[in-house]
């Protein structure tokens, strides 16, 4: 089976915000700077709820900032 990439806009969407360090980003979030390197590097799939915090803080729809990808 082949495995599923899911891609994402996170770092675009945290610059956009204009306000956030990746680190305060990720503090709000509740991981490390590190993953949160990692989720917008497209290196780490964040957990669902992690997702919903992010949708959350950005303040864009879950479907904005993560899909599924080739």
């Amino acid at each position: 089976m082949k495995e599923i990439s899911v891609k994402n806009r996170v770092k675009v969407a945290r610059i956009e915000k204009g306000d956030l360090t990746q680190g305060d980003f990720a503090k709000l979030v509740g991981v490390t700077r590190q993953t949160m390197n990692l989720i917008e590097a497209q290196k780490y799939n964040p957990t669902i709820k992690v997702c919903l915090l992010i949708s959350k803080y950005l303040e864009k729809p879950l479907d904005e900032l993560f899909w599924i990808g080739e």
